[in-house]
């Protein structure tokens, strides 16, 4: 396939402007180091804390309209099997927002924390915090793959390049700006991308639909018509269906990238109208991903230049966005759709990077390995960390798989694991390490147990309803939600036991190896010291 030139400029020029962009933000981070009273590190991690409500809701929204998102919806929509029913992004992002507005935002941004780890090394200590920083590293790992292997699908579509070598470009801009300027040059380059995707796929809309290729897709939507776009939940389906919903609605609700955006927020209403907006902004983004599903469902191919088979009978469904851009568009429309793409992958990865490079600074670096660490020190960590995590994602996006199973698989470990551990920490009072670290196991356990099949791993728990299907195991029962939900339990029901022996000596304070009620005693002594302090100073008077 030959290189399409004029397509290869436009989107050089597009991602010269957003290294420029950038670069830009990096300065004016440099100038708000000078003026804050906060931190070097704490201003590239969480921008001083004075980002706006405009600028903090775009790159919310662009942060989660990544091209696992665009891609992902579009793919579920056309496949066979599928359709608009399993298309869960706009709907399950839409519940995530308004509920880290309602119940995460507040107690997150009144406390003033800097990463979402800072509650757990508050309440359960240095060690377990490194325990959870694994599979957050995992998830933001995988999602930087997912959302790299997007774009170099479309990339080699549209613009008959390269897949791996458009993957190196993309993860080296952005890794670059992220390097310089943390989450300024994330906040406002996302500005940039998030204006730049809202224009590119909506425009293309109506090219789509009036398509001569294309049947009207309000007939194509019926159940009776061979090629349905909304597809079908039936009941053995819905224990599958109910498990995916529930990880990126909830699982959502985990990622460090949210909380920094609600953490860089002036205050906490600000942090929580920013949810809201962010919920309404980015289930609208995923409009134009269900149309060129639909579109591509009821297309005709044999009456395009892609001729038969259709893209699913060839295995190329994960790339369906950038093939009716480049056969049910025209060519300068799938150009500045490939640019929406970009802009995608960018507003995604360089949130993604920082996320990760964050937590590892503050979270493990700051307070365990190096205590004394000056602030020079610690921004070449972030710096360090965003490199490697950038280059174990870019790694992995060379593979082969859907993306919208990475997509799913990059919030996996987060709804199991970590999202039980948040909602317990953040809101059970009764929470203790005893019982963070009962949960850890049974979340970790029973997900590992259930396999996954993208990443090869054996089922070697079989629930209820599994199937094989081509010599794979299927799971059709809700067990990671069932993984969650036990963590939740195991968390709650461990520590209050612990709490009762241990309160009413039924067990010698000697056997709280992880001093756990003794330093919750210290606390508690100084706490009350400073009110005794002051009724006896009233009693002399």
């Amino acid at each position: 396939m030959a290189v399409n030139v004029p397509g290869l400029v436009a989107v050089a020029v597009f991602y010269i402007v957003i290294l420029a962009t950038g670069i830009w933000a990096s300065r004016k981070s440099k100038k708000v180091e000078k003026k804050c009273i906060s931190s070097k590190s704490e201003v590239t991690i969480v921008g001083g804390r004075n980002i706006g409500v405009l600028v903090g809701v775009f790159t919310m929204t662009a942060t989660w309209v990544g091209g696992g998102y665009i891609m992902g919806i579009a793919e579920a929509v056309y496949s066979p099997g599928q359709g608009l029913i399993w298309a869960m992004g706009p709907f399950a992002y839409l519940i995530t927002f308004f509920l880290g507005g309602l119940f995460f935002a507040k107690p997150m941004r009144s406390k003033c924390y800097v990463t979402m780890l800072d509650p757990f090394q508050l309440h359960y200590g240095n060690t377990f915090t490194t325990a959870l920083l694994v599979p957050a590293l995992v998830s933001d790992i995988l999602w930087v793959a997912c959302i790299l292997a997007a774009l170099g699908g479309t990339i080699s579509v549209i613009l008959g390049l390269s897949s791996a070598i458009s993957i190196i470009i993309s993860a080296a801009v952005s890794i670059i700006y992220t390097f310089l300027g943390g989450l300024y040059s994330v906040a406002y380059t996302d500005v940039i991308q998030l204006f730049f995707i809202f224009v590119s796929l909506f425009l293309c809309i109506p090219f789509l639909l009036l398509s001569p290729a294309v049947t009207d897709i309000s007939q194509t939507a019926h159940h009776n018509h061979s090629t349905t776009w909304i597809g079908e939940l039936e009941l053995a389906d819905a224990g599958k269906w109910a498990d995916q919903m529930l990880l990126l609605a909830l699982g959502g609700l985990a990622y460090q990238a949210l909380y920094q955006r609600i953490l860089s927020a002036a205050s906490s209403t600000q942090a929580q109208v920013t949810c809201f907006a962010a919920a309404v902004t980015s289930f609208m983004m995923g409009i134009p991903s269900v149309v060129f599903g639909a579109a591509a469902a009821s297309a005709d191919w044999n009456k395009t230049a892609y001729g038969l088979p259709p893209p699913f009978e060839r295995g190329e469904a994960g790339k369906i966005l950038p093939l009716a851009l480049q056969y049910l568009t025209p060519t300068w429309l799938a150009v500045l759709g490939i640019g929406s793409v970009a802009a995608a992958v960018m507003s995604s990865m360089d949130s993604v990077l920082l996320s990760s490079a964050s937590m590892f600074t503050q979270n493990i670096y700051k307070t365990t390995l190096r205590k004394q660490a000056s602030e020079r020190e610690l921004l070449w960590v972030i710096r360090v960390s965003v490199l490697v995590v950038g280059l174990a994602g870019t790694g992995l996006a060379f593979g082969d798989d859907s993306v919208f199973a990475l997509w799913l698989l990059s919030g996996d470990l987060l709804y199991c694991v970590i999202f039980p551990q948040l909602f317990c920490v953040l809101h059970l009072s009764c929470a203790n390490t005893y019982g963070a670290i009962s949960g850890y196991v049974v979340g970790l356990l029973l997900r590992g147990l259930g396999g996954e099949p993208v990443l090869g791993i054996p089922a070697l728990l079989l629930y209820p309803g599994w199937r094989e299907e081509h010599g794979v195991i299927t799971q059709y029962f809700p067990f990671r939600t069932l993984a969650m939900v036990c963590s939740v339990i195991c968390i709650s029901t461990v520590s209050k036991l612990t709490e009762l022996v241990f309160s009413h000596q039924l067990i010698p304070p000697s056997w709280d190896f992880l001093r756990v009620f003794e330093e919750k005693e210290e606390t508690e002594r100084e706490e009350i010291r400073p009110q005794q302090n002051r009724d006896t100073l009233f009693t002399k008077f």
